[in-house]
C-alpha cells in the first residue's frame, strides 16, 4: 500500500542524515504572531496605518526613518516589544526533536527577524537569517559598519498612533539615529554582511549532507527568497502551506495547513515520543 504524503514526509525525516528547515511568516503564525499578508493583513494589525494609507512596503522602509522617525521607530519598536514577549509554538519543539535523531543535526534558513529559532533552543551558529534580526541595531547613517544588540531599548509605543513616545535610539558611534539590522524595501544602506556568512555556511552545510531533507514551512511568494533557496538545494524536498502548497520539483511532498498542525501530524507518524 503506498503511502500518505504524511506518511512519506515522516519516513524521509526519519532517515535523513541531516534537515534544512526553511521558514517563512507563516512559520510565526501559530505563536500569535501577524505575517502581515497583503495590505489588509499589515493594516489589520496595524489600523493606525491604515487611516493614514501607509503599506508595508512604505513603514518597512529606511526613508520612513529619515522623514518620520518616532512612526518609523513605532512600528519596529511595537515588533520588538511583540517578539521579545512571544512564545514560540510547540512546532519548534517537534522540530528539534527531529534536529536530535539526525546524525548531521539541522540548519535553519529564515527571512524572518524575530529571533524565534534562537528563542526555541537552536544554535545561533546554525540559524541564517537573511534579512537580520529585529534584535540588532545599526547606525542610519552607518558611520561604521559597527551593529549592536538592542538589549537595553525598551519602546514605548502609543497604539493609537503607531508611534514611539520615549527617546529614539541612538548610535553609539556618531549619535546619529538607529535603525533595526535589518534588510527593508530599497535599502542601500543594510549592514549584512555577518547575515551574509551565516548564509553561505548553511549552504555549504547543505552540500556536505549525504540524505538531507528540506522542510520549508509558510514561506510565501510575493518575496520568494526562503522558497528559492529550499528549492535549489539537494535532497528531498517538503513545503508545509496553509495557502500555495504546491510543488514543481522531483521528489518533493506538498503539504497543505498551518505549520503547526502539519508538524504533528507528521510527529505522530514519527513517534519521537
Amino acid at each position: 500500500m503506498a503511502l500518505s504524503p504524511t506518511e512519506l514526509a515522516a519516513d524521509w525525516i526519519g532517515n535523513a542524515e541531516g534537515l534544512l528547515i526553511t521558514a517563512g511568516a507563516g512559520m510565526g503564525v501559530d505563536s500569535g504572531l501577524p505575517d502581515f499578508r497583503g495590505k489588509e493583513g499589515f493594516w489589520n494589525a496595524y489600523p493606525a496605518l491604515r487611516a493614514e494609507g501607509l503599506s508595508f512596503a512604505e513603514a518597512a522602509s529606511p526613508h520612513t526613518f529619515y522623514s518620520d522617525p518616532l512612526r518609523a521607530w513605532g512600528f519596529y519598536g511595537h515588533r520588538l516589544a511583540m517578539y521579545r514577549s512571544t512564545v514560540p509554538h510547540e512546532g519548534f519543539q517537534i522540530l528539534r526533536k527531529w534536529e536530535k535523531i539526525c546524525p548531521a543535526g539541522a540548519f535553519v534558513y529564515t527571512s524572518n527577524v524575530d529571533g524565534a529559532f534562537q528563542k526555541a533552543g537552536f544554535p545561533p551558529s546554525r540559524v541564517a537569517e537573511c534579512h537580520g534580526s529585529i534584535h540588532t541595531m545599526q547606525c542610519l547613517g552607518t558611520c561604521t559598519g559597527r551593529t549592536w544588540s538592542t538589549h537595553g531599548f525598551s519602546p514605548e509605543v502609543d497604539d493609537a498612533t503607531t508611534r514611539l513616545r520615549n527617546p529614539l535610539p541612538r548610535c553609539p558611534t556618531c549619535g546619529g539615529l538607529a535603525r533595526p539590522n535589518i534588510l527593508m524595501f530599497d535599502d542601500g544602506n543594510w549592514l549584512g554582511r555577518q547575515y551574509e556568512c551565516a548564509v553561505e555556511q548553511a549552504r555549504a552545510w547543505t552540500q556536505d549532507v549525504d540524505k538531507l531533507v528540506i522542510i520549508e514551512i509558510g514561506a510565501g511568494r510575493t518575496i520568494p527568497t526562503v522558497r528559492r533557496f529550499g528549492e535549489r538545494s539537494g535532497g528531498l524536498f517538503i513545503r508545509i502551506n496553509p495557502d500555495d502548497s504546491k510543488v514543481s520539483r522531483e521528489r518533493a511532498i506538498g503539504l497543505h495547513g498551518g505549520a503547526l498542525d502539519v508538524l504533528r501530524q507528521i510527529d505522530r507518524v514519527i513517534g519521537t515520543g
